[in-house]
């Protein structure tokens, strides 16, 4: 390729088809966001419901929205997303496997068996299922996008949380072994380990002075990171722009691990 022939259309997600789970809140809110002002159809998947804020910030993108609620730890479900929003755009090209859940900081004398199975189906194997799923479509395509929500803790020990660190590893190892077996389809597999964000689930650290005190002499940036802060970083894997880049880890998270 000349390099006059690079131009900010590689950016463009138009005409493509998405599937964020964990889309209706949180970070996977804001990654369905961001495909749909790139151009993406959104198909959004959770097990809690919708209450219409997602379609709502999508559409106003002028692109279609579908919601599916599905717990996606439970046989076929996976599958029958996929087949949904093939179904209904024919193809799945991009996948953002969002949906996480961390449960009942606890030592690890406490930490019990039924919570290390419940993190380990939602976290792990889910996205492993709709990577698999999606796949099938992909290949014959020639072309896909996946991307998965690790974490710092896909680098970082766990005190507390055994499990929780121990699915964000396991996500970076399931991205490169992916990125292995199906670059040569040109799928390109890579995830993004966000820092510490302000959402819902952080508010009660964000209001307790020294754990907030302590996380923010740990970041260069000087802040908590904001959902829109990911939102460049999802629509950059998810475009033609980043065809090259293949088993990465990136990070947003305004330099923490830096120090």
């Amino acid at each position: 390729m000349d390099l006059r022939d690079f131009n900010m259309n590689f950016f463009s997600l138009e005409g493509k088809n998405a599937i964020v789970t964990g889309g209706n809140s949180g970070l996977g809110q804001a990654f369905a966001v961001a495909l749909a002002k790139g151009g993406a159809n959104v198909l959004a998947v959770s097990r809690n419901g919708d209450d219409g804020t997602t379609e709502r910030e999508v559409k106003q993108s002028g692109v279609e929205y579908q919601y599916i609620k599905a717990d996606l730890t439970m046989e076929g479900e996976c599958k029958r997303t996929v087949d949904a929003c093939v179904n209904k755009w024919g193809s799945v090209d991009i996948v953002i496997n969002s949906a996480g859940i961390s449960i009942n900081v606890e030592d690890v004398t406490k930490f019990t068996r039924v919570e290390w199975d419940k993190m380990v189906s939602v976290n792990l194997t889910a996205a492993y299922e709709m990577t698999h799923e999606a796949c099938k479509h992909m290949i014959p395509q020639g072309s896909g996008k996946i991307i998965n929500i690790a974490s710092l803790f896909s680098f970082l020990g766990g005190k507390w949380s055994p499990a929780y660190a121990a699915t964000k590893h396991g996500l970076a190892g399931l991205t490169k072994a992916m990125c292995d077996e199906l670059g040569e389809f040109n799928i390109q597999v890579n995830a993004i380990a966000p820092g510490y964000f302000a959402t819902k689930l952080t508010e009660k650290t964000r209001n307790d002075v020294k754990q907030n005190e302590k996380i923010l002499s740990h970041i260069p940036a000087n802040r908590w990171g904001e959902r829109t802060d990911l939102m460049g970083a999802c629509v950059f894997l998810a475009s033609q722009a980043s065809d090259y880049v293949n088993g990465h880890i990136l990070t947003v998270d305004g330099g923490y691990l830096m120090r």
